[in-house]
């Protein structure tokens, strides 16, 4: 096949051709955008899921409905070794400049707020404060969002944006990608904000996308986060919206599989949408022509099989130390075993690529307590590698990283 017109896209948060599985998320936000917009009182958003599942994909073109909208938006990716108010601070400017306001004073006053808590994050020192801007050339209003408290401050700056969008009668929304590694402060002030202004009934909202574990993040943060977001849990795709997710883009080039070739690729894909865009590229600049085979996918797998290990695998156990690869071995193991029935501590039944399990048959594995294993175990915690389940019990984030390292690591 012509690999110039292979059809699929297999990178990171680039939306597939075929945006299969998604139709009642899409839905729902065309309706909460509508709802905002005229003053309805409506939840903002958090997506859940792990790695591979399409939550960026999702997060940007819920953003792209909003702009369609006649929104103003932003967009960050949040990092636990950076504050929140300097890259929201970025990303609500570029959504206040698109919200295209009629009064030139009062989209002068915004930003004006917006610089005042911008520059809060350069400190107090004049040498910093001169090497870092936020880009405002509005002169900042000084007593408002700089008290220093990053609570009070964002409730302040979203107040008075809200209003502003309120006035231009639009909205504005925040898109947070990665948002479980958000600080505990900045977590506790978001949620401050967003309860704020839902009350207020001000057009704005957050949709935020992290890792399964985020809602726990999130209550233990704010006890009323449970009924402050509404949560949507994304997830592998259906055989149905799998193979439409194969079937549509080569349908548009003219080519198709045989129905053997998409169970087949059901199968090694588990339907997790990276997969299913690897699995799908490699097929198809290796089949000879159409319609694609079973035989095509299984000489393709070897290449899917081996782009995934370093480009999607490999990657995330490289940023692991010696110690902690070891504790993600034995977690694939000990997996491994619960799947086949030999740890009935750690669960069992069908096979599951991101079966959780104890952390004590993980530590009884190495030969170590579970207490000695903590450094490991939290290190891996917060760099996204596992997450907890529920208390005494870790599982990968990754689909078939057990699997990988069982087979490569």
């Amino acid at each position: 096949m012509d690999p110039v017109r292979n059809p699929y896209a297999p990178g990171a948060g680039q939306r597939p051709p075929e945006l299969a599985g998604r139709d009642d998320q899409l839905r729902a936000f065309d309706v909460v955008l509508e709802r905002v917009a005229r003053g309805r009182p409506e939840r903002s958003l958090v997506l859940t899921g792990l790695r591979g599942v399409g939550k960026t994909v999702l997060l940007n073109a819920l953003r792209g409905q909003a702009v369609r909208a006649g929104w103003g938006t932003g967009k960050l990716e949040a990092r636990p070794d950076l504050p929140l108010r300097r890259p929201l601070s970025s990303a609500l400017h570029q959504a206040v400049r698109e919200l295209g306001h009629g009064r030139a004073d009062q989209v002068e006053h915004g930003l004006g707020v917006l610089r005042s808590f911008a520059e809060r994050a350069a400190g107090t020192e004049a040498k910093l404060r001169e090497r870092w801007s936020p880009g405002i050339t509005a002169p900042a209003v000084r007593g408002r969002a700089d008290s220093g408290d990053i609570e009070i401050d964002l409730v302040e700056l979203l107040t008075d944006l809200g209003g502003l969008a309120a006035e231009a009668g639009r909205g504005l929304a925040v898109f947070i990608d990665e948002m479980q590694d958000l600080a505990p402060d900045d977590v506790s002030a978001l949620c401050a904000a967003c309860h704020e202004i839902s009350q207020s009934g001000l057009p704005v909202i957050v949709v935020g996308a992290g890792l399964p574990h985020l809602p726990a993040v999130l209550s233990a943060s704010k006890s009323y986060s449970e009924r402050l977001f509404s949560y949507h849990r994304i997830d592998r795709l259906s055989r149905e919206e799998a193979d439409r997710a194969l079937t549509a883009p080569a349908a548009e080039e003219r080519a198709e599989y045989t129905a053997q070739a998409l169970s087949d690729l059901y199968a090694v894909t588990g339907g997790y949408p990276y997969f299913i865009q690897a699995y799908g590229k490699a097929v198809w600049d290796l089949a000879p022509g159409t319609p694609i085979t079973a035989e095509d996918v299984a000489v393709a797998a070897p290449e899917a099989e081996a782009e995934l290990a370093v480009g999607f695998f490999g990657s995330r156990f490289e940023r692991a130390t010696p110690g902690e690869r070891d504790y993600l071995r034995a977690m694939a193991d000990v997996q491994a075993a619960a799947l086949s029935g030999g740890v009935s501590g750690a669960g069992s039944g069908a096979p599951d690529p991101v079966a959780a399990v104890a952390t004590a048959d993980v530590a009884a594995a190495l030969g170590r307590t579970p207490q000695a294993l903590s450094p490991a175990r939290d290190a891996l915690l917060k760099k996204g590698l596992v997450y907890a389940t529920e208390r005494g019990r870790v599982a990968f984030t990754v689909p078939h990283f057990g699997r990988y390292l069982r087979d490569h690591a």
